[in-house]
């Protein structure tokens, strides 16, 4: 590793021990390329792939055109619910390991035979849409056993891969991804219209054979990793572990502000491209294959170049990239009329420009994963990365209502600082490779259990009624622009959503107060690790990161610590 500034990110082990040769740039993207590491993670990554288009679009798809009524095609998108709470099982993931092939591997087998199983019992149902319940059920199940493959799999992919791996490994895993994505969502509907949905159906459950073969084939990880000894260590220790690193807040500030620029201009991208006055086949062309080659090629050359350049510059340089990328879409505003060349190379250059943002953060999350808690850490990480999205698409409407958007588009810049600000606060402009320092304790006396359990009170109260607040003025805000399109007088009205969250009726609603209430508890965890870790009770599972003796003794190490200071 070059010997350059060191940012603030990197654990301080006890003794120094000597570097290992290292290969050059180019040579060790082709090693890399070679690897069956690399090899297994990616092609798993089709496997994952394949049940979201099917949820997300297909199913959609195929009762809507069957004639089932919106307001049920609707409610069975709730399916996808499992995707965004993922995080609530990845600790029973993280703390057992099935029979055989490991916890990853094994739960990884688990789920594909699930999703083999469930894309069969679908294709069963396919004649008989009329039941859209029984098919609602079935997307659900294969909803769970996707989110449950995607656990393992990102968790398998930060045990397994070698540092100098996880750039080509983060472009090929993408592309693979969104390939998958088409097969079952794009290419799927078009079948089902030459054949028939049994037949589509059957043909996706088959696509899971050959990745349980890669499954069972794929390596172990090279180095041995403990795993959590109780369901209290899976759900407590991810929290404590990362939060005792240096400047932790910060780096999770970071993980949610990094894009943020991106995820509003994106949000709106097709509106946008209408009020101008494009025709649905120019919005096909940009979105559909220029946007997605340009977020292709971008995510691969952006993870392969963290290889070359190092992660620290190449967060840097396309952090900037992916920021001003978004001037074309404000020239495009400024022009107001149709200018197809001009539309389809501030598209290009936007995904593009987002694609190598992407390539360079995916491998920082690679990265600042911890082994042993790899499911459950991973899992809460693109959780918070996926949260601005939530919110970009409500405020940059309500902003292009107010603003226009030439102004919207311009202002998308400024909303990009922070992140980078943030990014500074890690790793310092010319940092080659950030790496992970243990925080050390400060001295604020003993930690008794009363303390840690009011922290987290407090944390879970505030974290709810944070939750709880954006959704209520997310509605309200949807009520104003609801009422403007009708030519009706528009208030601000707080209560009435506020009181409808807490009186749920719809299966919307409850999935509202659902996930006030998740939020609250995370928030609880959080604040609870955050007090733990200043007083040092994480220190040790930082440093014994990579350490199977040390990360075996922390368990009885940490519990007696804890029982002295009660």
């Amino acid at each position: 590793m070059t010997e350059e500034k060191e940012g603030a990110l990197g654990a301080e082990g006890a003794g120094k021990t000597p570097k290992p040769e290292r290969l050059g740039t180019w040579r060790s993207l082709v090693v890399a390329s070679k690897s069956w590491r690399t090899l297994s993670v990616a092609l798993l990554s089709f496997s994952s792939g394949l049940p979201l288009g099917l949820v997300w679009l297909a199913i959609p798809d195929w009762l809507r055109s069957a004639g089932v009524d919106i307001r049920v095609v609707g409610l069975i998108t709730l399916a996808q619910a499992p995707w965004t709470f993922k995080f609530l099982w990845s600790p029973f993931m993280d703390r057992y390991a099935p029979p055989r092939m490991g916890r990853r591997r094994g739960w990884t087998l688990i789920a594909q035979v699930a999703l083999f199983a469930f894309t069969l019992w679908l294709a069963g149902v396919g004649h008989h849409p009329e039941a859209p319940w029984v098919i609602g059920a079935l997307a659900f199940a294969i909803a769970f056993a996707s989110a449950s493959q995607d656990i393992a799999i990102d968790a398998y992919a930060v045990d397994v891969l070698r540092p100098e791996e996880h750039g080509i490994a983060v472009g090929a895993r993408t592309a693979l991804y969104r390939a998958a994505m088409f097969v079952a969502g794009g290419v799927a509907i078009t079948l089902a219209g030459e054949y028939s949905w049994p037949v589509v159906n059957v043909g996706l459950a088959c696509l899971y054979l050959p990745m349980m073969l890669i499954t069972i084939k794929a390596p172990e990880p090279e180095q041995e990793i403990v795993s959590p000894k109780t369901i209290k260590e899976a759900v407590w220790y991810p929290f404590l572990g990362f939060l005792s690193r240096h400047r932790a807040l910060e780096i999770l500030a970071f993980v949610m502000f990094y894009k943020l620029a991106d995820n509003l201009a994106q949000s709106l991208q097709r509106p946008f491209l209408v009020d101008v006055g494009y025709t649905d086949f120019d919005r096909g062309v940009a979105l559909s294959t220029i946007g997605l080659v340009g977020t292709l090629v971008g995510t691969f050359i952006g993870g392969a170049l963290t290889t070359k350049i190092g992660l620290g510059h190449s967060l840097w340089i396309f952090g900037f990239f992916q920021i001003f990328s978004n001037v074309g879409y404000a020239i495009l505003a400024m022009v107001g009329e149709v200018n197809r060349p001009l539309m389809y190379g501030a598209i290009g250059f936007e995904t593009f420009s987002s694609g190598l943002g992407t390539g360079a953060f995916f491998v920082l999350l690679l990265r600042m994963t911890q082994k042993r808690f790899s499911a459950t850490q991973y899992a809460l990480f693109s959780s918070l990365f996926g949260l601005p999205r939530i919110i970009a698409g409500p405020v940059a409407g309500f902003s292009v209502y107010a603003v226009g958007w030439t102004a919207f588009f311009w202002s998308t810049l400024i909303a990009g600082i922070p992140g980078m600000i943030l990014l500074a606060r890690f790793v310092p402009l010319g940092t080659r490779e950030p790496r992970f320092e243990v925080k050390p304790p400060e001295d604020l006396g003993p930690l008794r259990k009363r303390e840690l359990a009011a922290k987290g009170a407090l944390g879970a109260l505030g974290g709810a009624a944070f939750a709880a607040v954006t959704v209520a003025v997310l509605a309200a805000l949807r009520g104003i622009r609801e009422a403007a399109d009708a030519g009706e007088e528009a208030t601000f009205d707080l209560m009435t959503p506020l009181g409808d969250l807490f009186t749920p009726v719809s299966s919307g609603e409850w999935m509202s107060l659902v996930g006030v209430v998740v939020f609250g508890l995370v928030c609880g965890m959080f604040a609870a690790a955050v007090t733990a870790a200043r007083h040092g009770l994480g220190r040790e599972l930082a440093l014994a990161e990579g350490d199977v003796d040390a990360a075996d003794r922390l368990s009885g190490d940490l519990s007696t610590e804890r029982a002295d200071q009660d």
